[in-house]
């Protein structure tokens, strides 16, 4: 579904991508870990289109989408979940929901809508309230929810589970989960490595902007140098 081929980013004069080649095939979990400053951010605001690259394609569904425009991806199913959640706080919950909703019809938003309500049902308890009342979690699950309002066919998710307790983590790690058991294919970056290849179906490991390792979820989290790194073992 997704292959990135020899990929380039740049802030300035600093280089955040060096070269990075990797695929996401349909119906994967694939995690990405590292440090921070490693170019996990960047790499999916490059997908997403936020962030321009300066070298290398991004080939989404046989289409080369490199020069493409952020919202003309979300229309084909390319749905970034922000690092920080960045939900519209004076707006109301539904609100909210609905403007994730932009591309698609009012009876797509409609069907839609009753799908997260499902999923997160805290959400439809507290539809009517301002998005800024809701703790940090019920923010994430928001965020998640809107991005689910475009109907992606490639989620990113960029640190679900940062500055959440670990109960919260917990929750959101389960619905994560339940969108990958629904074929939901999924680029997910977290501080959590553990518990992101612990889903993941394969994972990329990143350093100052280039990947280093690569394998199966179960194979990095037994590799040596991933549990010295990331794993705290």
């Amino acid at each position: 579904m997704l292959e990135v081929k020899a990929l380039t980013s740049h802030y300035g004069r600093i280089q955040a991508l060096k070269g990075l080649d990797f695929t996401v095939r349909q119906g994967e979990l694939v995690a990405l870990v590292g440090a921070n400053g490693a170019g996990k951010t960047t790499l999916l605001r490059v997908i997403s289109g936020v962030q321009p690259a300066s070298g290398g394609r991004v080939v989404f569904d046989n289409e080369d989408v490199t020069e493409l425009r952020a919202d003309l991806r979300v229309r084909r199913g390319i749905v970034q979940v922000p690092e920080g959640r960045q939900v519209f706080a004076p707006l109301t919950i539904e609100d909210n929901l609905r403007l994730g909703a932009f591309t698609r019809t009012r009876a797509e938003s409609d069907e839609a809508l009753a799908r997260v309500y499902a999923m997160f049902e805290i959400l439809e308890h507290k539809r009517l309230q301002p998005a800024g009342m809701l703790s940090g979690g019920q923010q994430q699950m928001l965020a998640i929810g809107r991005a689910l309002m475009a109907r992606p066919r490639l989620l990113l998710l960029d640190e679900p589970s940062m500055g959440l307790a670990p109960r919260l983590v917990a929750e959101i790690f389960a619905a994560i989960r339940t969108l990958k058991h629904a074929q939901t294919t999924i680029c997910l970056v977290d501080q959590n490595a553990r518990a992101a290849l612990s889903i993941a179906d394969r994972g990329y490991v990143l350093e100052t902007g280039r990947i280093v390792l690569e394998g199966s979820g179960a194979e990095l989290l037994k590799n040596e140098q991933v549990k010295e790194a990331y794993l705290g073992l």
